[in-house]
């Protein structure tokens, strides 16, 4: 036992053994020590053992090797990462929200209706209150032509399918076509058509694939390019139109806006209007979707826009409210899946087909009443036309970066968008998301009207209470609007 205690104490001091192999060296000397020679035996020791080729880089200038593991058993916390990197994703889409990229300055009046260049991404043609026209390249964003085409406002304006010529109406009851192509040196700027009609016309559109035209006014007339009265007229017991739109996939179907509040559908291989809707308040403008050839979409003097299908005039398809005024023009996305508006409360908003409240509101202290709106064909930009002379020019998306994209870029921001649509119901980011800064005048012009409209529900439910049963029916907020329709 002496000898195995001074083994143990030799074998403690060279760091061989610990204390508990030490006792039972001591108590069990015959069983565990038999011979010296016991204590020298073989160790498995297990290291880490990496290749650099698999995560060091060849150059400063390669792309950083992350290793990734994708079962799904490994990340218990999976759901908790993505709801953090949501909520921030949500939060940075709030920071970098900057729509608004510059102002096209340049008319002497307000600016009274726009066009889009059928062909061109880049060329668009407005027209103001003192009958001038003006044709931008946005790319450069510079005014290209000034023409001083109608003497009073210049009512409407539209370019041929084909991007050759455009033509215009005014005041002074005429139709002008228009070279899209600037004149030669030293050449005087003349259109290539006048046509003078009987009364003023109010509103213009072209034919998606030939040379027709249709306007507005005390009737509404199809026109052929080449001749100097019209080829067909509809009238139906209306005193004047406001706007006149021709559909983008049905192409022999068009729609009007009238002030006797109908929304008057057309087919022009008839003699007659096919039917109409009369709403409790007038129409202003209407567009149609370029996707869905049944649906048109109306901007209307009660605040709300109406999503039609023209198949069911009964009751609109959507109520689309928010603004808190008059909305005064439309237009829809190439893409069908939203449209902006324009409204008198000196705001635009940007509204998804299928929902009633806007995802986007667009204001300046400058930017007074706006009367006109487009969408840019690619789907990327806004322009919009107002009181106080000036056009501007917006994203359609408020935090999306211009320029070119890098791959990675162009992933995360997929990723990011991804995360947001897989989270925003929680209400931490639907709160975050739909809050929007408002002018202090348009915040409490909101809310008295909402204080409005509550107080117009207590009083039709009072009067269903002290009313014999069935004599006040129930009416959904789609019936509200729609007084009849007549075939």
């Amino acid at each position: 036992m002496h000898r195995s205690f001074r083994l143990c104490s030799a074998y403690l001091t060279r760091g061989f053994l610990n204390w508990s192999l030490c006792i039972l060296f001591i108590f069990l000397p015959n069983v565990i020590v038999p011979q010296y020679n016991y204590f020298h035996f073989k160790m498995k020791v297990k290291v880490l053992s990496r290749n650099p080729d698999d995560y060091v880089r060849e150059t400063k200038l390669d792309i950083q090797r992350v290793p990734r593991n994708y079962d799904p058993t490994l990340h218990p916390f999976e759901v908790c990462r993505e709801y953090t990197r949501a909520l921030n994703a949500t939060k940075m889409d709030r920071v970098f929200a900057k729509p608004f990229l510059a102002s096209l300055d340049g008319h002497r009046d307000g600016v009274n209706c726009m066009a889009k260049h059928t062909k061109s991404l880049s060329t668009y043609l407005s027209g103001s209150c003192d009958g001038e026209v003006k044709v931008w390249n946005l790319s450069k964003r510079e005014c290209l032509r000034t023409i001083q085409a109608h003497e009073g406002f210049v009512r409407g304006m539209t370019v041929r399918f084909c991007g050759t010529s455009f033509f215009t109406v005014g005041d002074d009851k005429t139709i002008k076509q228009w070279n899209m192509e600037p004149p030669g040196y030293g050449e005087a700027e003349e259109p290539l058509n006048t046509i003078l009609g009987k009364t003023v016309f109010t509103g213009l559109d072209h034919h998606q694939k030939e040379g027709v035209f249709a306007t507005c006014g005390q009737q509404v007339d199809i026109w052929d390019e080449k001749r100097s009265s019209p080829i067909r007229s509809f009238t139906w017991g209306v005193d004047s139109f406001s706007s006149v739109r021709f559909n983008p996939v049905e192409t022999e179907l068009l729609a009007s806006c009238a002030s006797d509040r109908s929304i008057v559908l057309y087919d022009m291989r008839e003699a007659a209007p096919l039917k109409k809707v009369i709403m409790t308040m007038r129409s202003n403008t209407l567009c149609w979707n370029p996707m869905e050839a049944y649906y048109f979409t109306s901007c209307n003097e009660d605040y709300n826009l109406y999503t039609y299908d023209m198949r069911y005039l009964n009751q609109p398809v959507t109520v689309h409210a928010d603004h808190v005024s008059a909305v005064l023009d439309v237009d829809y996305s190439p893409t069908g899946r939203e449209f902006v508006s324009a409204s008198f409360d000196k705001t635009i908003r940007i509204f998804p087909k299928a929902a009633g409240r806007s995802r986007e509101v667009y204001h300046t202290k400058r930017m007074q009443h706006v009367i006109c709106i487009k969408w840019s064909a690619d789907n990327r930009y806004i322009l919009s036309g107002s009181d106080e002379m000036n056009i501007r020019l917006w994203k359609a998306n408020a935090s999306e970066k211009l320029g070119v994209l890098s791959p990675r870029e162009t992933e995360a921001t997929n990723y990011r968008q991804k995360l947001r649509e897989k989270f925003k119901h929680f209400p931490q980011i639907r709160r975050i998301a739909q809050h929007r800064h408002l002018p202090k005048a348009l915040y409490h012009q909101s809310l008295e009207l909402r204080t409005m409209k509550e107080a117009c529900r207590r009083k039709e439910k009072n009067v269903r209470t002290h009313s014999k049963p069935g004599s006040v029916p129930v009416l959904s907020e789609k019936e509200k609007h729609v007084v009849s329709v007549v075939k």
